[in-house]
């Protein structure tokens, strides 16, 4: 038998109690911490997110792609279009790029669209946000040249061939030769015997594939591939291209309105003069 008098057994008992409650503090403000660290963790989690969702428009979809906002709305995520791309060139938008999180993009500097006549990429999605209509031709069948991924820009400040550098090193890697990019052969005043070899970029035969871009030899490519929604401008419906015959069947359909404004007959001393408009003009 222990020979621990009552005394003694009271102090060990309330010693013992004392630990038990420094410990279960410990725990709870441990407790406390984690979770508060989770908390801030989540919060900048759902920062970064938010920041992605919100990210940059300056994006190159796959061939056949919706319109953006339709792109978004319709696009699960999948990935089905980046593992049938056989030169790797699709990839998914992850924490940090600055794009819609886990949506199919492309950068054409790093490895552009090679063009694949049977376009893997758009008949295995399920959703259709890549339209396979879209990139047929009028008989029905697959027309990569019909893809709309967006459109070349030349920077002529930075492109060697505007300084008088001979480089057509664009036009011979677009894959679309001599429709997409021409070159434009005007005289060089500055030394009055050479030529410029200008690249021209034709939009409305442009893919928007990137080849050009890859082959720029420029440190930061003066021709890059945008989005066609943000290089191109739009003139509306009101003009019309009279040499262009398809262009001009719109007028067959056309409504015209014809509106006058009622001129005042007082010469322009007399307005200026009359009480009522002096009101107007100290109000102001």
């Amino acid at each position: 038998m222990s020979n621990i008098n009552p005394q003694e057994r009271k102090e060990k008992k309330m010693s013992t109690s004392g630990n038990q409650t420094t410990n279960e503090r410990r725990k709870f403000f441990l407790t406390i911490a984690r979770a508060a660290g989770l908390a801030v963790l989540g919060g900048l989690t759902w920062s970064a997110f938010v920041d992605e969702v919100k990210a940059s428009s300056l994006i190159l979809r796959p061939p056949g792609a919706l319109k953006e906002d339709d792109f978004l709305a319709t696009c699960i995520k999948c990935g089905m279009c980046v593992e049938a791309c056989p030169f790797d060139t699709l990839k998914l938008a992850k924490p940090g790029d600055n794009k819609p999180l886990g949506t199919p993009f492309f950068e054409p500097r790093d490895i552009p669209c090679y063009m694949c006549p049977d376009i893997p990429c758009v008949p295995v999605c399920p959703t259709d946000a890549l339209d396979i209509f879209s990139v047929q031709n009028k008989e029905k069948k697959l027309d990569i040249n019909k893809a709309q991924m967006g459109v070349a820009v030349v920077d002529d400040s930075s492109c060697i061939a505007f300084w008088g550098i001979q480089c057509d090193a664009c036009y011979r890697a677009c894959p679309l030769l001599g429709k997409a990019i021409t070159v434009e052969y005007t005289k060089n005043e500055r030394t009055g015997k050479h030529a410029f070899l200008k690249p021209i970029v034709h939009a409305d035969v442009c893919t928007g594939c990137g080849l050009c871009e890859k082959a720029c030899v420029t440190e930061k490519a003066a021709i890059f591939v945008l989005p066609r929604e943000i290089a191109l401008g739009r003139a509306g419906d009101y003009y019309i291209k009279g040499w262009d015959k398809e262009d001009e069947q719109r007028l067959e359909h056309a409504t015209s309105k014809t509106t006058t404004t009622e001129r005042s007959k007082d010469s322009a001393v007399d307005s200026l003069n009359s009480s009522s408009d002096m009101e107007d003009l100290l109000k102001w």
